[in-house]
């Protein structure tokens, strides 16, 4: 009796059609990506407050950033979206908790928050018998407990609840709309708006531009002994060497001879050298190794660098043409 009790039971549940497993796995996969985002998101925060001489690299740092923040802006709002629209389904049909679908993707993340738990207490321990436990290293530790620790807790209360009228799903939803959204903010300062890192971009062309331009014009001066009049002269058809121009307008860069040796670039800038979009930070931490390139070091509008070429250095080597033996 029993046994027919249960094949009743279990044919009453309703099966996964392909909406449910549509919604399902979308919902799964947008949380996925989104959780893992986060995590990258605030441990390159915690790299740029605590930046580690050994390992900091700015631009990837930013790149890093830009890409969490891409993540969470398009995943965040898809998983908030197709919940409400599960939470819907679930309210209409309680059986629908019983999807064999839906159960198995719940264990699945909480297997998964769980493993990754027991891996970060284990780096934590195995980093700290070694006496490597820095600020850093702990402050990732943490972020990466927290964000398993709550995934597992919540997942486990959805696994375990009957009521689909409690107000804690909708409060999940707000406080996490809200963190990404802070967590979004917060990148802008590092990253800076799409506008300043389009400047930026354009900025380090320049620079590039400026840089190729006094190559060739030293270059220029080795072979003939004497500074070019004018940039024109630089161009040339064999090695294919075009005199570059500013980026952005297309208009030439100021060249002036200011002595026999010496001469100067200008270019108009749009942003400051050293200003990375931290502006809490000390350059000192900005730049464990020291700017790139103190020579270029420039600040926002039109920046003149001055060069003076030294003879002593920059001597003209005669090629060596071999005899030909006949």
């Amino acid at each position: 009796m029993e046994n027919e009790k249960n094949i009743k039971n279990e044919s009453a549940l309703p099966t996964s059609g392909p909406k449910d497993v549509f919604f399902y796995l979308l919902n799964i996969l947008t949380f996925y990506i989104g959780t893992i985002a986060f995590i990258v998101l605030y441990v390159q925060y915690i790299n740029a407050l605590f930046p580690d001489t050994l390992t900091f690299y700015y631009t990837a740092l930013v790149n890093s950033v830009r890409w969490a923040m891409s993540v969470l802006f398009i995943a965040i709002p898809v998983y908030l979206l197709t919940s409400w629209f599960l939470a819907k389904e679930l309210a209409d049909d309680e059986r629908k908790r019983g999807l064999r679908l839906r159960k198995w993707l719940i264990y699945l993340t909480l297997f998964v928050s769980a493993v990754t738990i027991i891996v970060d207490l284990i780096t934590f321990v195995y980093n700290f018998l070694g006496g490597e436990l820095t600020i850093q290293f702990f402050l990732k530790i943490l972020v990466v407990l927290l964000v398993a620790v709550a995934v597992f807790g919540y997942y486990t209360w959805e696994l375990r609840r009957k009521d689909s009228k409690s107000s804690l799903p909708r409060i999940f939803a707000w406080v996490v709309s809200a963190v990404v959204l802070a967590s979004i903010v917060v990148g802008f300062f590092i990253v800076g708006t799409p506008a300043t890192q389009r400047d930026r971009r354009f900025d380090e062309e320049r620079v590039w531009n400026l840089q190729s331009l006094q190559s060739q014009i030293v270059n220029y001066w080795i072979q003939k002994e004497q500074l070019p009049e004018n940039l024109v002269v630089l161009e040339d058809s064999i090695s294919g060497f075009i005199v570059p121009k500013d980026p952005d307008v297309g208009e030439s860069y100021k060249y002036a001879i200011t002595g026999d040796l010496s001469f100067e670039l200008c270019a108009f800038f749009k942003t400051k050298s050293d200003d990375m979009g931290i502006v809490s930070m000390e350059e000192k931490a900005l730049y464990p190794y020291g700017k790139t390139n103190e020579s270029w070091a420039h600040g926002e509008g039109e920046v003149c660098f001055p060069r003076m070429i030294d003879p002593d250095l920059y001597k003209k080597t005669e090629l060596q043409i071999p005899a030909v033996i006949r």
